[in-house]
């Protein structure tokens, strides 16, 4: 468990907070709720990339990169989330985005992240489709550039929250809490995965559900789990067994980014029992996951919010006619 020998660059502000959340407990009629905050870790509007960035930064600087490129959907938080981590160090982003969610207008395809990502100095390349990401891309990739993956999420990134680990463990441990439930969502699958493997390392005898926001629980889980071993492998540590962990699919709903009925109704019940906001794509998926298992559960509840709020704002006209 010890990272200090991979290059790093420090991004966020760690810890984040671990937040009782007793109103939402109250609403849902369960045990203890815990908020764990990475939506409020600073740099470029805070989220979970963050993590991962810190390490694939690292190593990218290390190589001795001056240009940063990666990929995702057209309101991705990776996106945004690397290009104020380039501002910061002076590199130069590429984003190279397609228009894979069905979602039109202004608010969904000039705002939220998108202005974001223009604000913070990155280069953006919006693509209809495959063959023209690859045009994109083959267009700004040079000898000095980096790539990352969608979501940051690989064997390197995922140590970014197996670090995440150790520190939610830490904190329940302060409290008195030594089993709980982490709930999390999985997208591109690193935070997921580093959070499983950092909490069997540490023979933690708690729980993870990983509520998928985009692939089947099959896809998802073997996603969790390659990356996961991937991670074990650059620690020197055997290949994982990840018997504590869970992957659901039950709240992708239409599709990837597309807005469910139950996610508009989570995320109003965050908000006015805990004045926390929730994204529509990741963390309002999971939280009606989330909202499900709490009440069943006889140990405490983590949350696991990984930001997204400037992606919100991305739906606005959805969330205006629903609120």
């Amino acid at each position: 468990m010890d990272l200090s020998a991979f290059p790093r660059v420090a991004l966020g502000s760690w810890p984040t907070p671990l937040d009782d959340a007793p109103r939402l407990a109250t609403a849902l009629g369960s045990p203890p709720v815990l908020i764990k905050r990475d939506d409020v870790n600073g740099l470029g509007a805070g989220g979970n990339k963050l993590r991962k960035l810190e390490f694939l930064l690292g190593q990218a600087i290390e190589q001795g990169a001056d240009t940063i490129i990666t990929f995702g959907a057209l309101q991705t938080n990776h996106g945004r989330q690397t290009a104020a981590a380039c501002a910061k160090l002076g590199l130069r982003c590429e984003l190279v985005l397609t228009a894979k969610v069905p979602m039109k207008g202004d608010a969904y395809e000039r705002s939220g992240n998108v202005v974001l990502d223009h604000m913070f100095g990155a280069n953006v390349h919006v693509c209809a489709d495959a063959e023209e990401t690859v045009r994109a891309y083959e267009k700004v990739n040079h000898d000095k550039a980096v790539t990352l993956p969608v979501g940051g999420s690989n064997g390197l990134g995922t140590l970014g929250y197996v670090a995440a680990a150790v520190e939610l463990v830490g904190q329940l441990s302060e409290r008195g809490i030594d089993n709980a439930t982490i709930v999390v969502p999985q997208g591109s699958g690193a935070t997921a995965a580093g959070i499983a493997l950092g909490t069997e390392l540490l023979g933690w005898p708690g729980t993870v559900h990983a509520a998928s926001v985009s692939h089947s629980a099959e896809e998802a889980g073997q996603e969790l789990h390659q990356l996961a071993g991937d991670a074990a492998a650059l620690l020197g540590a055997g290949k994982p067994e990840l018997g504590h962990v869970t992957v659901t699919d039950d709240t992708v709903g239409p599709g990837y980014g597309v807005p469910t009925e139950e996610m508009w109704k989570v995320l109003k019940l965050f908000a006015e029992t805990e004045g926390v906001i929730l994204d529509p794509v990741y963390t309002g998926k999971a939280a009606v996951k989330f909202r499900a298992l709490a009440p069943a559960s006889d140990v405490p509840v983590v949350f696991l919010h990984t930001g997204g709020l400037p992606g919100f704002y991305g739906y606005a006209p959805e969330a205006v006619a629903q609120f």
